[in-house]
């Protein structure tokens, strides 16, 4: 056979990225071919970009996920640990600081300092105190029963609700707590709103038990007795409790309730309203107590 007579050399194949690279080498799992600058190496050969892209997407999609739609994690009750050690570090500083730093930082309405005569609380712009009151704690007793109901309720919320969903239920049930003490309480009345966060798990487990069913005496007699000890007890912010209370159940209500097809949305939404909500309370509770002044 002569040279003018020999077969046709099959032609070289193109990435199919980049059409002006010939390439030998195919995708494993498209078989799409492949330059160098897209090979990413795999378990068996090489992938393109675009595999490698919809796999994690994959991946990502497969994932457990609690109840509320939350990622599933190693350690369920990471957040909560996070929380009791907040609040036993803030009850030491209390501890080594004395009353000053509860009263800096405890929740108050409008007053005037006894120490430099100026107006101090959330009208006069001090608006951290909403949350940091729901981290100080005064007695041992206090701080115990705090942490010990933060331990068995918190646990399992987080855990149901995922860490994400888990801190805005904490975080929006301490400031419906100091909201409601804002409204109601006396203007000059310094308080510690702790127990609303506190209360604020004890609605949301109620809302989970009575939505996966489960027997409701055992959360119902535990609510009822802390309500009880609320208003039999004399120097017990109860506003903080109910309003903790209140808040927690509707973000709670929100996150379990929200359709499969839209369950971020819905509960992104579920807490924007609750936060509005507190936003609208405390807006026209200052202009109130600024206007009587």
């Amino acid at each position: 056979m002569t040279d003018q007579e020999q077969p046709p050399q099959p032609a070289v194949a193109s990435c199919y990225r980049h059409p002006d690279r010939e390439t030998g080498i195919t995708c494993t799992r498209c078989d799409r071919p492949i330059c160098p600058a897209c090979m990413i190496a795999a378990a068996v050969g090489y992938q393109c970009p675009d595999c490698v892209r919809g796999g994690a997407t994959a991946m990502r999609a497969a994932r457990p996920r609690t109840l509320a739609g939350g990622t599933v994690t190693s350690d369920p009750r990471l957040v909560t640990k996070i929380l009791i050690g907040i609040n036993a570090a803030v009850f030491l500083a209390v501890l080594i600081s004395g009353d000053r730093l509860v009263t800096d930082l405890g929740m108050l309405g409008y007053a005037i300092d006894p120490g430099t005569y100026t107006w101090i609380g959330v009208a006069a712009g001090e608006w951290f105190r909403m949350v940091t009151a729901a981290f100080l704690h005064q007695q041992i007793w206090h701080i115990g029963l705090n942490m010990m109901g933060l331990w068995f309720l918190g646990g399992p919320l987080e855990a149901a609700l995922g860490r994400i969903r888990y801190v805005a239920l904490y975080l929006l049930s301490a400031l419906g707590g100091s909201t409601l003490s804002y409204l109601l309480a006396e203007q000059n009345q310094l308080s510690l709103g702790a127990s609303g966060a506190i209360f604020g798990l004890f609605g949301a487990t109620a809302v989970l038990m009575r939505y996966l069913r489960y027997d409701m005496r055992p959360i119902a007699v535990l609510l009822g007795l802390n309500l009880v000890i609320t208003f039999t007890w004399s120097g017990i912010a109860w506003q903080a409790h109910i309003g903790g209370l209140v808040a927690g159940a509707a973000v709670a209500y929100g996150m379990v309730r929200a359709p499969q097809s839209r369950q971020t949305l819905v509960q992104v939404l579920t807490c924007a309203v609750v936060l509005l909500a507190i936003v609208v309370a405390c807006v026209i509770r200052t202009t109130q107590l600024l206007g009587a002044v």
